[in-house]
Parts: C-alpha cells; structure tokens; sequence
C-alpha cells in the first residue's frame, strides 16, 4: 500500500512539473513577412485584396527610412502608406485569447483584421493593443492591414486638435510601423496587457519596498490586473517567482485566492521579503524575472514574465540618492528618435545596446530623451546597460491648455503604465517647457495613481518655483536647490562635424567657418548674416567648449554648500536627424557623429565625469592627433581630473600645463616633433596617478576592416543589421588621423547595404562611395531573410585593399510568427559593479546662514535674495545711493567665498564693492555667467556682510550666439528676453547669494 501510495505520489509530481513548465501563453515575434505600398488604396482593407506587388518589410520599417539624414528633418516625406500581413496561428490556439501589440506607429492609423476595423490610433508615439478574438479565423489565413497617415500637421479626428510634439524641429517623422510588433496568445483567463489606449488595461506592476541596501534585502511586490472571458466564475490561485539573471530560481509567493465571475476584471496582489538582491544600478543593469501566473484547480493556466530590477531612490535636499548613495546627474539630453543615417530610429535592439552603453562607457549616467516617449526598445536597452532614464510624455516648447493639454495627459498615463517596470526610468517628464502649478498636480496625480511605489520623481523643464514640483532645471542655465533637485536639462549647444580636428590640420576648417547664417528654431528658415561661429566648431574649440561648459555645474556640487545643483544633460549624445543651426543639414552637437564615432568631448566628458558626484577614478586624454607639417607651432589641450599634468615629447619633458576650468590644461606654443606626445597626470601628493599618449603615424597604406555585431550572431531575419568599420592605417596598424580617402565598397551575398555618412552630396547616404574622415568611418548592413556568408571588399585609388566575410543565421518563421524575440537574449551589463557603499562626496565648503537682511531700496523683499527661489530677486530703485543691502549671519564666521547669482547674470557685469562689517574684503566687476558667479574674499571674522554697487553696470551679451527657442516671459531674470533688459542705470539686483567658508579648498 505504501509502494502505492509512492507511486501515485511521484506521478503527481510528474504531472506537475509538466504541467508547470508548458507554454501556456505565446508571445510571438510578429515583426516578419509585412507588405508595404505607399500611397492610399482603400481597398486594401479587405481580406482578399491583391497585395503581391507590393514591397515585402520586415519590422520595424519607416516607409521614409531612405530618407534619413539625407533630408533635413522639415523635408522628410508625409503621406499615406498601408502596411498588410498574411499570417496563420498555431494549431492549438483554438478557443484562446488574440492580442496585436503596436510598440507605436506614426502618425494616425487605422487598423483592419480580416476586414473589419478595429480601431483608430493617433498620438504617433505610445504603444497601442487591439484584442482580434473575435474576427481571427482559426485554422485559417487572416490579413491584418494598416492605412497609416504621417502627416506634419496631422490633427486628431474627433476634435480637429494637432499633436503639438508633431514638430518639424525635433521629432523626426519615420513614418509607417518604424517599432517593433508583437502577436499574444493566452488563454480565457488572463493577465491583461499595460497597453491602456484601446484596450483600457494596465497588465502587471512589480515593485519593491522597504528596501535595505547594504543587507541586500526588500520586500518584492507583484501585481497583476487579469480578466475571466470565459462564461462561468473561476476559483484563481495567483503565484510569483523571482528568477535571477543566471536563471536560479530564487523564491516563489503568493498562492492568493480568488473568484472572478464572467466578464470581470480584478487585481491580484502577492509580496514577500527577498534576501541576498542585487540592486540595479548605474553601470549595473541587473535584472530579475518576475513570472507571474495563474492558476485554476491546480493547473496553470496562465504566465507573464516581467523582466525588471530594483533600486532604492530619494530625492530632496537638492540632491538626489540612488541605493543610498548621492549621485549628480551627468549625461545627455537625446533626440528620441536615437537615429542611424539611412534607417532612422528602425534598429535592432543589440545596435540599441550599442549606443546606449556607449554613453555609460563615456561615464555618463542619465539620458533625457527629449520631448516624446522613447520606444520601449530604448528603455528595455537603459535597463540592460544600467543608464538612468528621464522619461517624456509628449510636447513642444510651451505649456497649453484645452485638449491639447488633456492630450499630454492621456500620453502619460499610458506611458507610465507601459513602462513603469523598467528600473532605469527615476524620473518622469511633463514638459520640455514650465508647466503651471495647477498641471503639475495634475500630472502627479496621474503617477500616484499608476505608479504610487515605482520611486520616481515627476517634474518639469524649470519649476524653479513650483514645490509640488519633484525635480527641475533649466534648458542653459546653471540651478541650484536646497529642496528638489534641479538639473539643467539641455546645456551646451554648440555643433561641429568630427571631419574637423582644429586649425592646424587637413582639411582646414578654421574654427567657426561657414558662420554666416544659421537655421532659426522659430521660422524654420535660414537667417543670413548672423554670427553662428558656435554651431559651425572644429575638435579642439568644441571639446575646449565642452569642458567649460560642465565646469559651471561640477562648481556647484552636492558637498559644496546647503544649495546645490544636480547636475545636467549635454543635448545631444549623437549627431541627429534633427533641428540644426549650422552649415549641415542635420543637429551635429553629439559627441559622437551618427554612426557613433566618438568626438574628442566624448573622451573629455569620460573623464570629468568618472564619479558619483567626485571623481573616483583619475583619467587623462589629450586632445586630437600628433599628425603635423613640421612648420607647426599649436597649443596642445589636456583634459584630466589629475591635480597637475606635465607634457612629455619623446621622452623630453615639456613643463606643468596651465591649469583652467579644473579639468583643463593647455600648453602653448608646442612645436610639433613626430613621435611620442605624452600627457602624466599627478595627484595632490605629486604621485603619478594617469597617463595617455598620441604617436605619429605613418604614411597611409591600406585599409581595415572589421565588424560590430551582436553578440549572439547575425541573423537572417531582414532587420538585423552589423556595423561595418573600415579605417586607413599605416604599414604598423595605426589609424592615419589626416586620411579623407574615398573608399569603394562591393557587397556580394544575402544582405542589403544601408552605408554610412560623410560630409558631401546628400551626406553619402546609402551610397556605396563612402569616405573615410579622420581616418575612420561606418557603415551599416542589413540581413535578409535569407542565411548565407557576405564578403565585403573595400578599395581606394594608392591603398592596399581589404576584405571581410561574415555570415548570417537563419531565423524560423511559420505562417507569419516567430518565437524570436531579439531583446530577451541580451544580458545586462555589470560594467560599474554594484552601488559603492562609501560616500560619493566629502563637503569641501559649508554655508554660514543669513538671519535677515536690510537694503538701501525695497528692504520688505530683501529676503528674496536668499529664499531658494531663482524666480525671485531683490532690487533697489535704480539710485545709486540705495545700491546696497547688508546680510546679518547665523553666526561670527570667516567667510572666504561669496557665490551670487545676479540679475541679468549672462549680459550685466556689476561693479561690486563688499564688506565685513566696515572693512573692504572684494571690490571688482562681477563676470558674466549663465547662473552663479563665486567671488574669492579676504575672510575677516563677522556677523555682519554688506554689498554695494559702486557704479553703473556693463551691458553686453557674453553668449550672444547661444539661440534659444523659448519665448518670453513676464518673470525671466537672465534680461537676455526680458522687456527693458538693457536699462539699467545703478541697478543692484540679487537673485540669490550664499556666504560660503571653504575646507578643503
């Protein structure tokens, strides 16, 4: 009996374990075997309409992809395209739920399935879902079908309203299906779908709380909205289990129970504490698997696996905390479209993992994509590579009102509740532009409501003012905050092409050439004779720029004071399809060009920005090559976090660099010698601690090739493509700086050339004469749907010729489906290890507080030259007997610093004179700036500090080339848009002023 009893107890478990590891959902690949037409057919809704001459796509596929980067963004084509696809399902899908998930399409479409319509989605930027059940033919053939309008000025139909991020300045238009598809079978009873456009459901929500980061431990939540479709009640068992990246299961909770009658929609929840995590961070994208099920009479019936991490976030104090330890935002403000020349933003997600991880490699930690939601392939890659995200909503460069407003609105909610899993995203965007108080609260609402636990800040472009505001900044302009953190969310906008090393060097681009005229933001129209020297930068200016430009937020820290800013975003990290000012048709302020080439600022950023907030590790770089006529005398530029850096040429020993902007050293007047330039960082202690160097190279010879792939292979599923790099070398190896050779490419095998891009005639877009510039350059090459080796030839008249042969993998596709999902191979990267457990900072100044103030004029608002707010300013009446206010400290203090941010701060120069107490401790003028000026003062021990003006202002805009795109407005204090900005006469006006005593300075 006990043998029995044995027996039919292992059967059970047989049973079960079978049971439990079957597929009981289906998520297929739906991106193969599509048909495109451009042009508007109506007919092509219907089920039999002839579609065999069409052109055969496989997603994602702009229909204008062509286009991209040989057009300027206002050129790119607008019309009507249908996209059609013949698919079958699988045998035992019978009697199951069918999805269709659209990761987005743009801009208006109608969607038909076997001929009936489905629905109608327009917003052009969120993903959308339709439930096809009732109109699928199982067993048979079905035709799903899309007439898709990509108009500019596409308006919504039931209102007649225009989208306003559908902007011709930054929101390339790749129209058609240019995301991914996705096709889900489940059964009866589910776990819904996070797509709330249409199918109104908001899928399965993962969090963790109680999170304790140096125990390793939290509490995992999961819960899930699911609906019983079938016709009677379902007694539902709901169950959770944590999956690491190797795999390993390492818990299982939950078993909730419940009853769902016919038709009803409930939510499931489950939560347990989790020992021995890893916490998402930056650099480390560790990821868990949350799978999530259903269960009925002890069967599964149904699974979702999220794939998501953890991390601990705060913000407030000016400063923000992931995994308990401060972190100064340090990174780039990114066209959404993250596009490639000749595909647009159409790329595989390991090529989305390429680029992306690039900039965690050049030490950046956060990428605010700009004005509309990324594509969930962009966050799914933030997430692997370990980036910070500041996620959009949609907009164009103001606040609204009316249905445009409630437009944004709509976009947010559902792109909260696609993406609120994904760990990388710590903060939510509603506007590229202030937003009133009302609409915040507003938009904070709709983040408590769908995502109350996910640990991150909404905010705004500016709310310098605005409490309920969880984060700001400005667009150019240094912040600073004591309460929630600001961040300059776009700084440095300068441009230049990587052709261009510096004056000195083949081809000859004298910094600042071809600067009569630039491209206005506001007209879309070229204005001649202006001076847009800044848009139009060779290497050496543009990288000297770049330093100078982060120096002004490194300055202001966390550790250096109670206000402090969080740092900032560089628009942008790569050339862009985009708005641009200069000679080129497209945006070229990356640091690196569009086919990720990295620019000289990518290597400078690398540098200043390896740390938390202090540099943790010390690096060196010099600017440009060592490739010169031997007439040549040229300042040699050092970026480095060392303390003091001595130049070497072959072996001899040039002298301490002239330390500026603390990151930059320049050494003049170098005679240029071929052979070995070297730069040698030293610490505080004089101890070497970084070191780096150029070598001349040779004659050019020949050419290299060699190829950037996936790491799981190339596949043969006609979207995924290789980068192909080809470089002129010398007979030795090294790269030939100064080579502009123009090389002939021959492709033979199943693939399709997309190419690079080059200055020239239509920028060498797709074409197979592509040259190389600074000795390097790219070019991109798509699969088909056929596996087989290529060969790849490249030739140039005087150099030795090169070759290279790859081959592609097949990809199974049946009837229109497969189980391909090129994403879920791809590990996250650990590249920066774990959150330090030590401290990101050490104070080096520390604040003496202000008690109150009197003033010479206006003396009831003298408190608003030191209340936290920059939209707030003290000002006398313009006599100059009134120019002055006196500050009573908290306390008896030798102040040495005094950091002001002043009125008109970029175009004004204010002769100051102050006192501690009755003694002169700094008289001068004060520098023109785009935020704080710090003044270096003799520290005499006081309570007592007084500012005087001691003569009439200096007018004159310090960054007159700078254009800005935002209007004007009533409270601007920069005066640069301000009504009577220029008069000024004895004016003494404060924004904000602090009384610092430095420590360790």
């Amino acid at each position: 009996m006990r043998h029995r009893i044995l027996f039919f107890f292992l059967a059970f478990i047989g049973i079960s374990q079978f049971v439990t590891s079957s597929d009981v959902r289906n998520k297929y690949n739906f991106n193969s075997d599509w048909l495109l037409y451009v042009g508007d057919t109506p007919e092509a809704k219907q089920i039999r309409f002839s579609d065999s001459d069409w052109k055969k796509v496989t997603l994602p596929h702009a229909f204008n992809e062509d286009e991209a980067f040989r057009l300027s963004i206002d050129e790119l084509t607008d019309t009507i395209m249908w996209y059609r696809k013949h698919f079958r399902l699988p045998g035992d899908s019978k009697n199951k739920k069918v999805f269709v998930e659209f990761e987005g399409v743009r801009q208006g479409a109608d969607f038909y399935i076997n001929g009936h319509h489905i629905g109608l989605h327009e917003n052009g930027v969120m993903a959308v879902g339709f439930d096809l059940t009732p109109y699928i033919k199982y067993g048979q053939e079905n035709v799903i079908a899309l007439r898709i309008d990509n108009d500019w000025n596409y308006k919504e139909r039931a209102t007649g309203t225009k989208y306003q991020w559908s902007n011709k300045n930054f929101n390339a238009n790749y129209g058609g299906i240019p995301k991914n598809v996705w096709l889900h079978v489940t059964d009866r009873l589910y776990q819904t779908l996070p797509l709330y456009s249409n199918l109104k459901t908001t899928g399965v929500y993962v969090y963790a709380e109680d999170i304790r980061v140096k125990s390793q431990k939290a509490v995992i939540h999961a819960e899930s909205e699911i609906k019983n479709e079938y016709n009677r009640d379902k007694q539902v068992s709901y169950q959770v289990e944590l999956i690491d990246r190797d795999g390993t299961s390492v818990k299982t909770f939950g078993e909730t129970q419940a009853v769902v009658k016919p038709g009803e929609t409930i939510t499931l929840k489950a939560a347990s504490e989790v020992d021995n995590l890893h916490f998402w961070s930056w650099g480390y994208g560790y990821l868990y698997t949350v799978k999530t099920s259903l269960w009925v009479d002890g069967r599964k019936v149904d699974e979702v696996a999220t794939r998501t991490g953890f991390r601990k976030t705060r913000f407030g104090k000016g400063m923000i905390w992931l995994n308990d330890r401060v972190i100064q935002m340090k990174g780039f403000a990114q066209r959404t479209s993250n596009e490639w020349p000749g595909v647009g933003m159409s790329v595989p997600a390991w090529l989305s993992d390429y680029s992306n991880h690039l900039m965690v490699e050049g030490n950046a930690n956060l990428v605010r994509w700009m004005h509309v939601t990324p594509w969930k392939q962009d966050i799914e890659s933030c997430d692997r590579v370990g980036l910070i995200q500041a996620m959009q909503a949609g907009d164009a460069e103001k606040d609204c009102e009316g249905r445009q407003w409630e437009q944004r609105t709509e976009l947010m909610r559902d792109a909260i509740i696609y993406n609120r899993n994904n760990p990388s995203i710590l903060f939510y965007e509603c506007g590229n532009e202030s937003i009133s108080r009302e609409h915040m609260i507003e938009m904070k609402g709709i983040r408590d409501l769908y995502d109350p636990h996910g640990g991150r800040a909404i905010g705004s472009r500016e709310m310098l003012d605005i409490r309920e505001a969880e984060y700001g900044g400005e667009m150019l302009y240094i912040n600073k905050s004591a309460h929630h953190p600001m961040w300059a969310m776009e700084y440095c906008r300068d441009e230049g092409l990587r052709k261009y090393w510096d004056d000195y060097s083949y081809p000859y681009h004298k910094d600042g050439e071809g600067s009569s005229s630039y491209k206005s933001t506001v007209t879309n129209k070229v204005q001649k004779k202006v001076d847009a020297r800044v848009y139009n930068r060779n290497q050496d200016s543009f990288t000297v720029e770049n330093i100078i430009r982060w120096f002004d937020y490194w300055r202001e820290r966390p550790g250096t004071g109670d206000r402090v800013s969080s740092g900032g975003v560089k628009i942008i990290f790569s050339d862009t399809n985009t708005h641009y000012r200069g000679v080129e048709n497209y945006r070229r302020s990356g640091v690196t060009d569009a086919m990720r080439i990295p620019k000289d600022p990518f290597f400078a950023h690398q540098v200043m920005w390896d740390g938390w907030v202090d540099t943790e590790c010390p690096r060196i770089y010099i600017v440009g090559h060592w490739n010169y006529d031997d007439t040549i005398v040229k300042p040699v530029y050092v970026v480095s976090s060392a303390d003091k850096v001595e130049l070497f040429l072959n072996g001899k020993s040039l002298g301490n660099g002239e330390r500026g902007y603390h990151f930059l050293y320049t050494f003049r007047d170098i005679a240029f010698v071929p052979g070995k330039l070297e730069a040698v960082g030293y610490d505080e202690n004089g101890k070497e601690c970084c070191r780096t160097q150029l070598q001349t190279a040779g004659k050019p010879e020949q050419i290299r090739l060699s190829l950037i792939q996936s790491p799981e292979g190339w596949k043969a599923d006609g979207a995924d493509m290789v980068l192909l790099q080809v470089e002129v070398i010398d007979k030795e190896g090294n790269r030939c700086p100064l080579a502009n050779d123009l090389i002939h490419f021959e492709v033979e095998g199943p693939a399709e050339w997309r190419g690079g891009i080059a200055q020239g005639e239509n920028n060498y877009i797709l074409s197979k004469d592509l040259p190389v510039e600074c000795g390097i350059n790219r070019a991109l090459i798509r699969s088909l749907t056929t596996a087989g080796t290529v060969c790849i030839t490249a030739k140039a008249t005087g150099l030795k010729p090169a070759e290279i042969s790859f081959a592609s993998m097949p990809v199974e596709v049946k009837n229109g489906l497969s189980d391909y999902i090129p994403g879920d191979e791809l590990e996250g990267r650990l590249t920066r290890g774990e959150t330090p457990q030590t401290p990101s900072y050490k104070v080096s100044k520390v604040d003496v507080g202000i008690v109150s103030a009197i003033a010479g004029a206006n003396s009831e608002c003298a408190v608003n030259s030191f209340d936290d707010n920059e939209l707030s300013e003290w000002r006398n009446d313009g006599k100059a007997g009134t120019a002055w206010i006196t500050y009573q400290l908290e306390r008896a203090a030798r102040v040495d610093e005094v950091c002001l941010k002043l009125t008109g701060w970029r175009m004004r120069s204010y002769p100051l004179e102050i006192y501690a107490g009755k003694e002169l401790i700094w008289s001068g003028d004060t520098d023109k700036s785009l935020g704080y000026v710090h003044l270096d003062v003799k520290p005499v021990l006081t309570n007592e500090i007084t500012i005087r003006l001691k003569g009439t202002s200096k007018e004159g805009d310090a960054f007159g080339q700078i254009v800005e795109v935002a209007a004007p407005v009533a409270n601007e204090l920069d005066l640069f848009k301000a009504k009577d900005g220029d008069k000024t006469g004895h004016e003494l006006r404060i924004v904000e002023i602090e009384f610092k005593e430095n420590l360790l300075e």
